[in-house]
């Protein structure tokens, strides 16, 4: 951008009328008031919004202002977003002591002066509408010009004014203290620790604001996929019990996805809402904390509302529906035989407890429907509600694979009566709704899962004692053709991603879940969580989580040789005093022989071999680590002192040819002696077991560093050099020739190329990036 025209827009607006303290707002342009701003989708201004301005947002604004975890909880990612603007009240805040007000869109104020009662204040100007007082009263166009007046310094690394930490201290500043603001930090600019958008991105939102900001959602659904979702909504809202209780159970389940019929031309997605009017009429919002909260009207629909929102990739659970997917609905849910007399209640004590509410419905249908999309099921308790938050997510280790019992064997008459006769003690921490206390909460549910534990060893021990043992005929093998039947789950840090296959290196752990660990860790991850609660519903919900990621990992011990599951085991959980494993002493519940003919002394080894020989047909290829290319292929097995210099999510775009690109995902896995302590994660860190893998295409939703290659001869370089780096400065020293640092000037030219590379792998999964993770190094 040109330092003239920087200089003139700078002068104009700090010389004019941008800075004024309140008083002078009120007396220049008149008191606030809220603004209508929506408009037809086909309508001049609506054509306007769509064409030139939504992308710009999108591409330079959604990448941080996005979802719960949005600065200031500013989503411009809707028009009902921007309209709501800005909160000083954190969403992600584990210190307080009672749950919080929600304040979900759509759900929690059903227009802009409800969010004004809710003390969300204006990022447009709702004072007088004239140009000049559009641009002056605006939070969002002010912040563009600070920008423009401070821009990022030249150097590489930006200095301490500038603080990336998700926890740092937020301002969320109206218009009336921006003046303090653009004095006393006039680095807080936006793109925040970014470039500033370019001339001709500017000249649109100004020319948007200064007419009065108003937008249009995006155009209805084809005809079509309005038919298609018509037809779901019929099955979903007939009288019957029967159809009643299954769709409630389907839609606790698939509440998060984003539903999608498949058709040509543009997508469209739909989220399925409980609604108090039928199909036909307008969908009216059931507004409670959780999807099986009593809904206080006396029939609930269950319909398919259009997603006008722009699609993030860290909340995008894409679901395809189609004719075979309801007649295979229809085979689980309606033809098996049973009863359903009356609904079940919507208690707290009943509805947080799948055993309880719907015991009537067959073990094996519910479980099947769950391993159908078990990817995405899973995929809930990682972009859902609890996606953000190291504490949430240090229950779990770093790269662990995934498999199933298989529903003829773990769904049997036997497990379902015993499931009955232990509904009490299967009961989750949501029954304590969103202000629990922690310490007496966590010992009545280790008592219950203890019980329940011990009733599980009793009937396992009592199906395997007649010489039958248990062998890689247990895992569920997709039914040859499901690829949901194994999995890959990866955390990093504060985030995580799951997707199938068993992808990269034998991993530490491995889960087996059966159904009532799959259907557990639904409704205390997603369905049961509230992300509005107290600290002690958070610590519950986090200490329960270590009781099931036990069972899932003995499960898999189970498969052992009896004396190898003690010592592997206790390989996990090095170095802990309290371990849990020592409370509930899981190791040696089941005592059982495995039905596995060891031919080797490395176990656990060949059991991996054994277990992705038996689930072969159904392995994904898509992020086979040993697909990519040579020299790349060797940072595979970099040196623990290189790996622990990475962020957890770096992209690697090599360029080919004049406009095509490969990319990579490098993901460094953190090591730990055990994962069983809450709160001193680094005291438990094994930094010279550090790994890394590199896949091909994309894993993750928060890149944290973009390395772009040019040609052959800078993948060499950079596949040598990387393995090599021993401190901070080798590390930025390699930065400087191959990486996209947020400081670059072209910043925003090499961000579409990493989204419009990310299209073509990701296709119906891609969406927008987060950048709030960005490493300034």
């Amino acid at each position: 951008m040109a330092k003239s025209f920087l200089l003139s827009v700078a002068t104009i607006i700090l010389t004019g009328c941008a800075y004024l303290g309140a008083a002078h707002y009120d007396e220049l342009f008149g008191p606030e008031n809220v603004q209508q701003r929506i408009v037809e989708h086909d309508s001049g201004a609506g054509r306007e919004f769509l064409q030139h301005v939504q992308p710009v947002l999108d591409n330079r604004c959604v990448v941080c202002h996005g979802c719960y975890d949005a600065p200031c909880q500013l989503k411009l990612s809707s028009p009902e977003g921007i309209d709501r603007g800005l909160s000083k009240e954190l969403v992600y805040d584990g210190t307080r002591l009672l749950a919080s007000k929600p304040s979900r869109l759509l759900y929690d104020a059903t227009d802009t002066a409800g969010w004004r009662d809710k003390n969300f204040s204006p990022v447009l100007n709702e004072r007088g509408q004239t140009e000049q007082g559009n641009l002056a009263g605006s939070v969002l166009y002010n912040s563009l010009v600070l920008k423009m007046s401070s821009p990022l310094p030249e150097d590489d690394v930006l200095g301490d004014e500038f603080d990336f930490a998700l926890d740092r201290s937020q301002l969320c500043t109206g218009i009336e203290e921006f003046d303090r603001l653009a004095k006393s930090q006039p680095h807080a600019g936006m793109p925040y620790g970014l470039p500033g958008i370019t001339r001709s991105e500017f000249k649109y939102l100004e020319k948007w604001l200064k007419s009065g900001g108003k937008m249009a959602h995006i155009k209805p659904p084809s005809k079509e996929a309005t038919a298609q979702a018509q037809r779901w909504e019929s099955f979903l809202n007939q009288d019957s019990l029967k159809y009643q209780l299954a769709a409630r159970y389907i839609y606790e389940h698939w509440y998060l996805a984003h539903i999608y019929f498949e058709q040509k031309g543009e997508q469209s997605f739909f989220k399925l809402v409980r609604s108090s009017t039928p199909p036909g009429q307008a969908i009216k919002l059931i507004n409670t904390r959780r999807p099986y909260d009593d809904p206080k009207v006396d029939r609930v629909y269950y319909r398919l509302m259009h997603e006008r929102s722009t699609i993030l990739a860290k909340t995008h659970l894409p679901l395809a529906l189609n004719d075979t997917k309801l007649a295979r609905i229809y085979s689980q849910f309606i033809e098996p035989d049973y009863m359903v007399e009356k609904m079940p209640s919507y208690k707290p004590e009943v509805a947080s407890n799948p055993f309880k509410a719907f015991a009537v419905i067959p073990v094996k249908s519910k479980y099947q429907f769950m391993l159908d999309e078990a990817e995405l099921i899973i995929m809930g308790f990682i972009k859902g509600p609890v996606c953000r938050g190291q504490i949430a997510l240090n229950v779990i280790n770093d790269h662990f694979w995934v498999a199933f019992a298989d529903p003829d064997k773990a769904a049997t008459p036997q497990v379902g009566q015993m499931l009955l006769q232990h509904e009490d003690a299967l009961a989750l921490p949501a029954a304590e709704e969103s202000n629990a206390l922690p310490i007496s909460s966590w010992v009545k549910y280790a008592n219950r899962q203890s019980t329940y534990i011990e009733a599980k060893v009793k009937l396992a021990n009592e199906m395997f004692k007649d010489g039958e043992h248990l062998t890689t005929d247990l895992l569920w093998r997709g039914e040859g053709v499901n690829d949901n039947a194994a999995l890959t789950i990866f955390r990093h840090f504060d985030s995580a991603t799951v997707v199938k296959g068993f992808i990269g290196q034998e991993p530490k752990t491995m889960w087996v879940l059966d159904y009532a660990l799959f259907e557990r860790i639904h409704y205390l991850l997603v369905a049961g969580f509230d992300v509005y609660g107290n600290i002690g519903h958070q610590l519950i919900t986090r200490l329960y989580m270590d009781f099931l990621r036990l069972e899932g990992e003995q499960n898999f011990l189970a498969l052992l040789p009896k004396q190898q599951r003690k010592e592997l085991n206790a390989t996990w959980y090095r170095k802990s005093h309290t371990s849990l494993t020592n409370f509930f002493k899981y190791g040696e519940s089941f005592s059982q022989a495995t039905g596995i003919d060891y031919k080797t002394n490395d176990h656990q080894h060949e059991l991996y071999g054994l277990i992705k020989q038996a689930l072969k047909p159904v392995l994904s290829p898509r992020y086979d680590f040993k697909a990519v290319p040579h020299p790349l292929q060797t940072l595979n097995n970099m040196p623990a002192k290189a790996v622990n210099l990475l962020p957890q999510i770096s992209y690697v775009l090599v360029k080919e040819g004049s406009s095509g690109h490969q990319a990579y995902t490098l993901i460094h896995h953190n090591a730990h002696y055990n994962i069983s302590s809450l709160l001193n994660e680094e005291g438990q860190r094994a930094y010279a077991e550090d790994t890394v893998t590199i896949v091909p295409g994309f894993i993750g939703d928060y890149p944290e560093a973009i390395w772009y290659l040019n040609n052959p001869q800078q993948v060499e370089s950079f596949a040598h050099q990387l393995p090599l780096i021993k401190d901070e400065a080798d590390y930025r020293a390699l930065k400087s020739q191959f990486a996209i640092r947020r400081t670059h000037p072209q910043f925003w030219q090499y961000s579409d190329i990493l989204h419009n590379v990310a299209k073509e792998y990701r296709q119906i999964e891609y969406g927008l990036f987060d950048y709030n993770r960005l490493e300034n190094r």
